[in-house]
């Protein structure tokens, strides 16, 4: 039986995430992009993106919730935090699902306020599901507001989650995390200039970073046991974790792995190292684990842009709408 498609939106094309999500919308078995909005509008998608240039020439709208609640059963928030709460609260009320990529929904309040700015809609706060599929699958199904995971939360927590029963007390968590400069978004800046990324690594924000509360909310860990320093690399995506516990007990790691993910359509373990090109352009997330003594190396790798941000907002529309989770999701590397 042929099932009848679905009107679905995204707001906020105008930036890599944005654009990710387009193209797999576009080649979705179900959806239909129905409507597409930036903060101007005016253009096309063609003309907002050539590469989409004989693929699509949808007008872009300037964002309006009206409109949208008409053309949309489910729309995709690709904005930054704060700018998405905005758009949240008017949409759930006029009864659309919505998948918000941004960090509006992922903490309690109390965190959130602390490390983002003033929350402006507590009521959707304390009702958003977050998006990881190996946590929360059965709330997904259910859910009217998905908070879709951050990037480097993504890649650490899947890798931590498996041996949580077997970290020491108390001891420090340990995560080294390199990702590409699409990470940063298409705003220029000192940072990411060429000059400066180009043959050049370097930690940002180490010990201080956003995501930081997020691991260890979702993890059920006290703040002050993560240590977390991200890295940017002269790559353009992907990003690669390497994470370090103190254990306890005899067990076989790899048997943990795999035992924990045996029914995970997108976790993939895996013998040998991982790398981020094997995961570039999918949804996977390829996990390594290796120990000596009471010391656990686990090394995680995923597509900043896919599974650090819009093919995992496609899983979890594709949940919240009752459809198969691999759903028009890429599962070929971009390989060589």
């Amino acid at each position: 039986m042929l099932l009848k498609s679905i009107n679905v939106g995204i707001i906020g094309v105008s930036g890599y995430t944005g654009l990710e999500l387009v193209k797999m919308v576009l080649k979705h078995p179900i959806f239909n992009l129905n409507y597409v909005a930036n903060s101007e509008g005016g253009t096309t998608l063609s003309s907002l993106h050539p590469s989409l240039k004989s693929v699509s020439d949808i007008e872009v709208k300037k964002a309006d919730v009206l409109e949208c609640t008409l053309h949309c059963e489910l729309v995709f928030l690709a904005l930054p935090h704060k700018a998405a709460m905005e758009f949240v609260k008017p949409l759930i009320a006029k009864g659309l699902k919505v998948v918000d990529l941004s960090a509006d929904y992922r903490l309690p309040l109390e965190i959130y306020e602390k490390h983002y700015t003033k929350h402006t809609d507590e009521l959707n706060l304390t009702h958003a599901i977050y998006g990881l599929p190996e946590l929360f699958m059965s709330e997904l199904k259910s859910a009217k507001l998905v908070a879709n995971p951050g990037c480097f939360p993504t890649s650490s927590i899947l890798a931590i989650l498996p041996f949580l029963n077997y970290i020491k007390k108390d001891s420090p968590i340990i995560i080294d995390a390199k990702t590409g400069v699409s990470g940063a978004g298409k705003k220029l800046s000192e940072t990411t200039h060429f000059v400066n990324v180009h043959e050049n690594l370097f930690a940002y924000n180490p010990l201080s970073h956003r995501h930081a509360p997020e691991i260890a909310h979702k993890l059920g860990i006290d703040l002050s046991r993560i240590s977390f320093v991200p890295h940017l690399c002269p790559v353009t995506r992907g990003m690669l974790s390497s994470i370090y516990l103190q254990v306890d007990g005899s067990f076989d790691e790899l048997e943990v792995l795999e035992e924990f993910y045996k029914d995970a359509r997108f976790v993939r373990v895996l013998k040998e190292p991982v790398d981020m090109k094997s995961v570039a352009g999918t949804n996977f997330c390829d996990i390594f684990v290796k120990r000596n003594g009471n010391v656990l190396f686990i090394s995680s790798a995923i597509d900043n842009l896919m599974r650090g941000a819009s093919s995992a907002a496609l899983v979890n529309a594709n949940i919240m709408l009752g459809l198969d989770e691999s759903l028009g999701v890429p599962d070929i590397a971009y390989v060589p």
